[in-house]
């Protein structure tokens, strides 16, 4: 089967827009006024707009209230930050790789803006701990998703996927690979951040909820970009899914992150004031079908097409960025060419 190769870094035989996004003939050179698709700047645009530092968000009150949350309140604090840490290390070394094997100039240089913004995502979790507890809290507290065999569990299942295009790099593994990066960034995040914007609502640690929603901005981003991507990986080789097979992967590779999301939720949200675990249930399916009709696909979860849990928007709204709530109402029942119709400026 075909492997994808790395691409050179400079390569003056070939024209400077590139004659596919993975496999195809580039110089690596970018020109953003003649790219294969155009509406690919404006989420170039976007990220940079996204701009922003830890050290700008104060965690003075922060600092005065830790000691005063419960004791749960803090188990699950610190084991939220360790999973996030994992999921945005992970993510910057995945999307490094990624593209160093995709063609088109300008789409590397958009996941070159999105490992820089996963790691001021990193950054932002030491600067968090740094303010709340000693180094050698900081340290135990980052190892304490390498030794939680639930979080291990979880983890794997993206991780695998992401080993398979490692290991052999055909266009196939690539697309799987997408799909399980639209499942990091769409779905894995969010039980977390639903614990900080609880506590926010309850005027607790704001200054890490503030941060917290700048993370998930740009995150919001980059599931949507990523999707955009695959599916004009997909509509550059339709033989990936030629028989149906990658649809169904698809759709079993987000039931399977959803039971783990869930499983998770239940795990380390347990007995905490204000959050309802089984509503954070319903809202990850919602989120689940949100992310497939972005995809181009339609819902998996009959009658979750309504936020259960509204009161998250307070702090994070889902259409803060590059989505609009009137495009998730629409239900597609198949892949559809990323054409400048149906682009990023129609979410």
């Amino acid at each position: 089967m075909e492997q994808l190769q790395k691409i050179k870094l400079l390569d003056a035989r070939h024209p400077n827009r590139a004659t596919a996004i993975i496999g195809g003939e580039t110089s690596s050179i970018v020109n953003w006024n003649d790219i294969a698709y155009p509406q690919f700047y404006s989420i170039y645009k976007q990220l940079l707009s996204n701009f922003w530092i830890p050290d700008e968000i104060s965690m003075s009150k922060d600092m005065q209230q830790w000691n005063q949350l419960s004791e749960r309140e803090q188990d699950a604090f610190e084991r939220i930050i360790g999973l996030l840490s994992i999921l945005d290390s992970v993510q910057t070394r995945y999307i490094l790789e990624s593209a160093m094997f995709t063609s088109d100039a300008s789409i590397h240089a958009i996941l070159a803006i999105i490992a820089q913004q996963e790691v001021v995502h990193n950054q932002s979790y030491s600067y968090v701990l740094s303010s709340l507890v000693p180094l050698s809290e900081q340290n135990r507290i980052f190892d304490i998703a390498k030794d939680d065999d639930m979080v291990m569990k979880r983890n794997a299942f993206i991780l695998d996927l992401y080993e398979d295009f490692q290991n052999d790099r055909t266009p196939k593994n690539f697309a799987k690979s997408l799909v399980a990066s639209i499942v990091l960034e769409g779905i894995n995040f969010y039980s977390g951040f639903a614990f900080f914007y609880n506590l926010a609502r309850h005027q607790k640690m704001v200054g890490t909820s503030t941060m917290i929603s700048y993370i998930q901005r740009d995150e919001l981003q980059h599931s949507y970009f990523i999707s955009q991507l695959l599916r004009a990986v997909l509509t550059e080789h339709p033989e990936i899914d030629a028989d149906g097979s990658f649809t169904k992967f698809v759709y079993a590779t987000f039931e399977r992150a959803v039971d783990l999301e869930i499983e998770w939720s239940e795990y380390v949200l347990r007995d905490l004031d204000g959050l309802d675990v089984s509503e954070m249930r319903d809202y990850v399916k919602y989120l689940a079908n949100k992310r497939l009709r972005v995809i181009g696909l339609s819902d998996l979860y009959e009658g979750h097409d309504e936020d259960v849990m509204p009161w998250i928007r307070a702090y994070s709204d889902d259409s803060m960025n590059a989505t609009k709530s009137d495009f998730f109402e629409q239900k597609s029942r198949s892949y559809a060419k990323v054409t400048d119709a149906n682009g990023f400026d129609d979410l």
